[in-house]
Formats: C-alpha cells, structure tokens, sequence
C-alpha cells in the first residue's frame, strides 16, 4: 500500500493532544515573513529578492492563483499513489528540492541539512554549484539519498569538467544546467545593501575546492582569497555560450542532462534536437529577467513542444499543495521548490526542510483525493479552468 502523505496532519492533530504544536507555521506562504524577522537583511535578501521591481515573482503567483482546479466527485480515491518515474528513476512523489546557492546564508548546517532533510523524506535533492559545502560533503551527508547536480556552466572547459568528473564520481545521477543567468539580473534588494555573497568567498566551496580551479591560482586559496574569489568572478558564467556548445556537456555526462530556464516552446524543441533529456520551465523565481513570462502561463506551451521528448520540470512560484496539482495539470512531470525549503531551513535547521516537504506533500495528496484524483498522472488541463486576467 502506498504511503499516504496527508496522514501528517492527523500526526499533527495527535500531537495537540498533548498540548503539541508544529514550530513552524503549515502555511508555507508565512515563512518568509518570519525568516525575515530572524535573519539579516543581506542574507534573507539574497534568497527573498528579485529582478527589478520584482514584477516577474509577482505574475509567478499570480499565473497559479488564476488557474482554478475543478473538483470531480464520487471518484475512488480511497487508496492514492503519489509516485512517479522522473528521468529514469522511480520517486515517491512529484516533488524535488531546487537548487539554492549559499544556503550557509539562511543556517550554519547549509546544504548538508537540506540534502539530509530531502534524503529523510525519499526526495531528490539538487545541489547547486554555488553551495557553500562541496559536493563531496554533501553527498556523504545523504547517503543513498537521490540527488542531482545544478551546473553553472563556466568559462573555463576545464573546470566545467571536473565538476562534471566530481559530480558523478560523488553519486549525481541527473545534470541540471542552468541557462538563464549568463549574467546576474538586477536586482535592487541585494544593490541596496551591496550584499553579493561571492564576493565574500561565501557560495564558492565547489570552485575552491576544485583542482582545475585552484590549478589557475598563483597562491593557495586560503593564501590570497582575494585573487581566488576574483579568479571565480572571471570565470562563474559565460553569455558567449550557444546551443552547439550543449556538445561538450554530452561528451562529458553519461546520465540525464536537463536544462533549467526554458520558457519559449522553440528552445524546448532546440533541446530535444541537442539530445537533452528534460527541461525546467522556468524563470527562476523571477530574480533573472524583470517583466518575464510566468512560469505557469509559459508551461503549456513548451510542455506541448516538448511532447514524448523531454520530460518537463516546473519551478518557480510553488509554495502550496495546489500549486503542485496546477503544474502537473499544465503538463510538468514534477516540480522543484526552492525558497520555501530555504526558509524552514532558516528558521529550523534539517527539521524545518522537512517540515516544508511534509506540509506540501501532504496539502498534495489531499488536494488530489479530494479533487477526484489517486495519482499525479491523471490530472489534465481539463481540470482547470483559467479565470480571466
């Protein structure tokens, strides 16, 4: 029989019995409000802002909120599987951790506690390559915990190599490449405090530890920081990059390779053409291009292109159970959060990212059942309807 996910708000209930409360609130949506108040305004900015005004964040929710799930009634749902197979490999749900840089901003255990909490929990955590921890660590720290790669795609080959030889050899199974930050957006939030993270050696753990990097350095790291955050700088992205380049990635990646920022159907069918496995439709979270397409409103349309080709992902704007029941509708696969997971990593540790994956599975599952639905591949466009803008 299949875990029943929604079975955590009865643990809930049970707990109150004994005068137990949760510590952190079960409406995902509050969580950054109280991140705030704990943490610094550099930090908490660095996760919370956005491009620009931060217009393109807003029409991410507003996209899902105007997508209406239609019920459907007298349906068995008694018995209810969430699981799904994603890229070759059989997950307990629809759901994965986004890649979030620096988590060492939000809590001193950073990414290892996140990749532990995913792990606890059976899903995939991404590791960004701006992580505060090497991945090495952060793969012990999971066990045989699923857990894929995010790829910020360096000038220098050499270094995209290693990573590329690090990754798999510390049990990364699936690449994540993302393409839509060649260059940082905008972003006022963090400009008013002059906070950029890198800048204090904070966020660059895979670069430092890396024999390609260090192999351009004239003094050790820990020697002359300064010259190695520069040598970081230099190198971090590259807005040169074309889809021929893909080719490199291929040669140097034996498993899944999906790309992380397509919005336009045509860079869907691109991908598939370059022999990509998957896309994630995304704008992420609106820190990148101010006055971007939501995510939601950009999701059909490529999940259309990509047809039987590429397994479609969707990020950006996800912060409740529904939302997660929306994107599959639009035609995602699964989805990844990210902030939400970064906040109860702020404010609980290892405990508090699982709290957020416990609460959002569990608002899933029920939204589902009581929606007319026992798996995530029954659900269609045709049980939304879009009210107007």
């Amino acid at each position: 029989m299949a875990k029943h996910w929604a079975d955590f708000q009865y643990e809930i209930y049970l707990r109150g019995m004994k005068g137990a409360v949760p510590r952190l609130p079960t409406d995902l949506s509050r969580l950054e409000e109280l991140t705030e108040r704990r943490l610094g305004p550099g930090p908490v900015g660095y996760v919370a802002g956005s491009a620009g005004t931060g217009s393109t964040a807003a029409a991410n929710r507003a996209a899902l909120d105007r997508r209406r799930i239609v019920p459907r009634m007298l349906r068995d749902v008694a018995e209810r599987d969430l699981s799904v197979e994603v890229l070759g490999r059989s997950l307990p749900a629809p759901l994965a951790l986004a890649p979030v840089g620096v988590l060492s901003l939000m809590h001193p255990d950073a990414e290892p506690a996140a990749a532990r909490a995913a792990a606890a929990q059976g899903v995939p955590y991404i590791l960004s390559s701006a992580s505060s921890t090497p991945m090495e660590e952060v793969a012990a720290a999971m066990g045989d915990g699923e857990r894929w790669f995010q790829l910020y795609w360096a000038k220098d080959r050499e270094v995209t190599r290693s990573f590329l030889q690090r990754a798999k050899a510390a049990g990364f199974t699936a690449l994540f490449v993302t393409l839509d930050t060649p260059l940082l957006a905008w972003r006022p939030r963090d400009l008013h405090q002059a906070y950029l993270p890198f800048l204090h050696g904070v966020g660059t753990a895979n670069y430092f530890t890396d024999p390609a990097f260090t192999a351009g350095l004239a003094k050790p790291v820990h020697e002359d920081p300064d010259a190695a955050v520069l040598h970081f700088v230099g190198m971090f992205a590259d807005p040169g990059k074309t889809w021929p380049d893909l080719e490199f990635l291929r040669e140097n990646w034996d498993g899944p390779i999906v790309l992380k920022g397509v919005l336009h159907p045509q860079d869907a069918l691109l991908a598939a053409e370059a022999g990509m496995d998957g896309v994630v439709v995304s704008n992420h979270g609106g820190r990148q291009v101010a006055g971007s397409v939501a995510a939601a409103d950009a999701l059909p349309r490529v999940a259309k292109a990509a047809g039987d080709r590429l397994t479609v992902l969707f990020d950006s704007g996800i912060r409740t159970g529904d939302d997660i029941v929306k994107a599959l509708a639009l035609g995602a696969k699964s989805v990844l959060v990210g902030r939400p997971y970064a906040y109860g990593l702020g404010l609980d540790g290892q405990a508090g990212v699982e709290h957020v994956i416990r609460c959002l599975l569990a608002e899933f599952d029920l939204t589902l059942a009581l929606s007319g639905h026992s798996r995530p591949g029954s659900l269609t466009a045709d049980d939304l309807l879009e009210e107007s803008a």
